[in-house]
């Protein structure tokens, strides 16, 4: 043992009692490898103490008061002056110590290492597995009311969204040649469209009444629509107020109004999510409508949307009308002056 060499020939006197009933007697201490050999002035081992079965009674008293390992009867006492064999008894004591299997250190790494993978799974996986389970379980008519909720906090900013007995008609044939439940115009506060929980969609009034073909407008809600397919309204919310909401809403069905008040904040003033070229040319095919006003109202001089307009699923093909002139006047007039 490497903490042995210096200490090969190191003896030293003291005094041991083999049991409480006998006297103590004075002998001479030696220390090998593993062992604390007690022997008499003559040379004839008394005993043998394992190292790594001794105890010291007194830590940092004197004289030093040593013990076999559940033998507390046994003494062997050295006194303060045999600092030597006191240093290398300790020194020794250590070196077993680090040398011997640590069983409980292990089985703690153990426990540790279990805790530390629960918590990754709690921390990494658990909130996004929940946050897809509400996404799944929350049934439509809840998420019809989430989005009237939102919608009444939007008109806070924007004022009342637009209504007309003549118009209504258009907007619902609008919402259906679009393939949406619903369609809302407001006055202001939307840059362009959004889709809210629940399938409706908001119109800025502007593209409405700025231009002449109604394909514009049902552009705008099919992008929508097409951002509502990559990422689901409900989805995004809970991405936008964190697990706790998910949590809340699955638990009581409810958002809280700071919940609702965050996320009208956030897709009020953050711009909207790009969509591939791709992915929105799909939608617009699917709903028979034409790509290329979408376009040219995005960008008049095409050059950033030439995507769009290249590859118009509608182009040299005959065209639904999106809707009637009439109503269509009657639609951009939702409003009012």
């Amino acid at each position: 043992m490497t903490a042995l060499k210096q200490y090969q020939r190191i003896e030293a006197t003291g005094l041991w009692r083999p049991s409480p009933d006998e006297q103590r007697r004075e002998v001479v201490v030696s220390i090998g490898e593993a062992t604390l050999t007690i022997s008499d002035f003559n040379d004839r081992a008394l005993t043998h103490w394992s190292l790594a079965a001794l105890e010291r009674q007194n830590p940092g008293a004197f004289p030093a008061v040593f013990n076999p390992d559940g033998d507390p009867g046994e003494t062997l006492e050295l006194a303060q002056s045999e600092t030597t064999m006191l240093d290398a008894i300790d020194r020794l004591q250590r070196a077993i110590d680090r040398a011997r299997p640590h069983p409980g250190r292990l089985r703690w790494l153990s426990v540790a290492g279990v805790v530390l993978a629960v918590l990754a799974v709690l921390l990494l996986w658990l909130p996004g597995a929940l946050q897809r389970h509400v996404v799944s379980v929350v049934p439509e008519i809840k998420r019809q009311e989430i989005g009237a909720t939102i919608l009444q906090r939007i008109e806070r900013v924007s004022g009342r969204a637009c209504t007309s007995a003549d118009a209504q008609a258009s907007l619902d044939q609008l919402a259906r040649r679009t393939g949406v439940d619903r369609v809302v115009i407001l006055p202001a506060g939307v840059p362009d469209s959004l889709n809210l929980p629940g399938g409706t969609v908001l119109l800025n009034r502007a593209l409405v009444e700025d231009h002449e073909d109604p394909a514009v407008a049902a552009g705008y809600i099919i992008a929508a629509r097409a951002r509502a397919d990559q990422k689901d309204p409900l989805d995004d919310l809970l991405d936008r107020t964190g697990p706790a909401s998910a949590f809340r809403l699955l638990t009581t069905g409810q958002l809280t109004s700071e919940n609702i008040d965050s996320y009208t904040e956030q897709v009020l003033s953050e711009p909207r999510p790009a969509i591939a070229d791709g992915d929105l040319l799909a939608v617009f095919a699917q709903a028979a409508l034409p790509s290329t006003p979408y376009a040219y109202a995005r960008d008049i001089t095409g050059e950033t949307v030439l995507g769009l307009i290249e590859a118009d699923p509608m182009a040299g093909r005959t065209l639904e009308q999106v809707l009637p002139d009439r109503d269509w006047v009657r639609l951009q007039n939702i409003c009012g002056e």
